[in-house]
């Protein structure tokens, strides 16, 4: 965060010097890193916490909430970047390019560096968030960098107001596929790479499972994955309830990494109650 505010400056004081619009954007933008960071850092502390009587799945969902933030922030903040550039797209004001190209390879600096170290956390979420922020931080620097040379050549000053609105259009865009997976996660959204109906299909397979219903999945973030359903059995021994329980969690861990399951056991052949993900009793 340190270096994030560092560079926040110095395209501050670039950007006035340079009388450049795409400079104080992108100075704006990566001021909004330093709350992203701090929430993201605090997230992944509170993920590491264990469940409790009050948060009794855990805090894995921290870190989807800290995304969630972030992208609403980033949301608002590019098209706010927007209204700017379009303002001076009506109005060009001679740019210094000198200062343009000096500040913004400094920030490519800090900006690349930061993308490197948080590649290899890509999967998850929060860190995902942070990445595809530095990492577009990195591709404005290097746009600035191209249309400041251009401008030089060329003396075309509305170049740097439309490199304002397309660094606005970035981050639009990324903070939107952002939202949408997190909010996703915050209403208990299926995994997307699971199918209700292949899972159910699973749980058939198990011996002694003639019926299942009632089957939701969700996810509790940080890769990690809940389901509950309800099977129904023939009539049979504890001990027998107990094996078909396990071969549930089992089928469940080992097919589609669910580490949390919960069985309702009923009956085989009551009359049915809820709608039926299967409804076809499995031929055995």
């Amino acid at each position: 965060m340190v270096a994030t505010l560092g560079l926040v400056v110095a395209e501050i004081v670039g950007g006035f010097l340079g009388h450049s619009v795409a400079l104080l954007n992108d100075a704006v933008h990566n001021l909004s890193d330093v709350p992203a960071l701090g929430i993201s850092w605090l997230a992944m502390r509170w993920a590491e916490r264990p469940a409790d009587t009050e948060k009794t799945y855990g805090y894995h969902r921290a870190g989807t909430l800290a995304a969630f933030t972030n992208a609403l922030v980033l949301i608002f903040l590019s098209l706010w970047l927007g209204y700017e550039a379009f303002a001076r797209l009506r109005a060009p004001v001679n740019v210094v390019e000198s200062w343009m190209i000096w500040t913004s390879l400094a920030a490519l600096g800090v900006n690349g560096g930061i993308t490197l170290a948080l590649v290899r956390g890509r999967n998850d979420l929060n860190l995902r968030s942070i990445l595809i922020h530095n990492f577009g931080d990195a591709l404005s620097n290097i746009a600035i960098i191209a249309g400041a040379i251009a401008i030089r050549i060329t003396g075309a000053q509305w170049l740097d107001p439309i490199l304002g609105l397309a660094i606005g259009f970035l981050v639009l865009w990324s903070s939107i596929g952002i939202l949408r997976e997190s909010s996703h996660i915050l209403l208990e959204g299926r995994p997307r790479e699971m199918r209700v109906e292949e899972v159910a299909r699973v749980m058939l397979a198990i011996e002694g499972v003639q019926e299942v219903h009632d089957v939701h999945i969700w996810s509790l973030g940080g890769g990690h994955n809940a389901l509950s359903l309800h099977a129904r059995v023939p009539d049979m021994h504890m001990d027998a309830c107990e094996r078909i329980l396990i071969s549930i969690q089992e089928k469940a861990a080992k097919n589609f990494r669910i580490d949390h399951t919960t069985v309702q056991l009923e009956r085989a052949g009551l009359p049915a109650t809820s709608g039926y993900v299967m409804p076809e009793p499995a031929k055995k």
